[in-house]
């Protein structure tokens, strides 16, 4: 009830907005929120762990070929990555972190801080404690949080249909079971499979580009045939050459 009130109180605030009446912003965010609150305004040049909260939920918006630092240090990059999250929701694009975009994101995410659209229990289809894989079980399920804020974005930008994911954290022996590679992404709990529907696979890998992914494997890659496989590895690459994507 309290999650439904303030997605309610959110909407309402922006409509007022966009029929003309002018609604005050001040220091502190408009709503309260059962995941994160964010207590203050920010902008370019100040740090924290509220800067960190809200690079997480922006991750997805880095721009093309890019990744954003989850460093809690709000710098040109952050500024850019909160100006698209902006423009894509229709919110005045500043880069300025007040309490329009703060409303924004408490009506994206549930009170386990996952995005809307997501949740854990569709990143892990293995087991129920995030074990037994490359890293803790807490590192693997604070990455497959980042990873869900980046599907969001995804999802939003290919028009806010649905997205099927087939498959997310192993642990090695799930990841075997499966016949996994050996330094799968999966096991690392940031490893996501995409399955086609209703966007073609060539789609989703296209434009995964724009979302934070710096791997994505897809059609013409051996085994991804009939997946689009995004993750955050340490190091780029591309590949899914039916789909031009390199």
């Amino acid at each position: 009830m309290v999650r439904r009130i303030g997605r309610t109180l959110a909407a309402f605030l922006l409509a007022l907005t966009a029929g003309g009446l002018t609604v005050v912003a001040t220091g502190t965010p408009a709503q309260a929120d059962g995941c994160y609150t964010w207590n203050r305004n920010l902008s370019q040049g100040m740090s924290g762990e509220d800067v960190r909260q809200l690079q997480i939920r922006v991750a997805g918006y880095p721009g093309y070929n890019a990744e954003l630092s989850l460093d809690g240090s709000y710098g040109p990059a952050t500024t850019a990555a909160v100006k698209r999250f902006q423009q894509a929701y229709g919110l005045t694009a500043d880069g300025l972190a007040g309490a329009q975009t703060f409303n924004k994101l408490y009506a994206l995410q549930d009170n386990d801080c996952t995005p809307v659209n997501f949740s854990y229990a569709e990143l892990n289809g293995c087991n129920s404690t995030w074990s037994g894989g490359a890293v803790s079980a807490g590192t693997a399920k604070a990455n497959a949080l980042v990873s869900m804020w980046k599907l969001q974005a995804l999802r939003h930008a290919l028009g806010d249909q649905s997205l099927r994911v087939t498959s997310g954290f192993r642990s090695y022996s799930c990841n075997s079971a499966v016949g996994g590679a050996s330094n799968s992404r999966h096991l690392y709990g940031d490893g996501v499979d995409i399955g086609s529907g209703p966007h073609s696979l060539c789609t989703l890998a296209k434009q995964a580009r724009y979302h934070g992914f710096t791997q994505i494997l897809g059609p013409g890659y051996v085994g991804h045939n009939d997946h689009v496989h995004v993750a955050d590895s340490p190091s780029r690459f591309w590949s899914a050459p039916t789909c031009g994507v390199s």
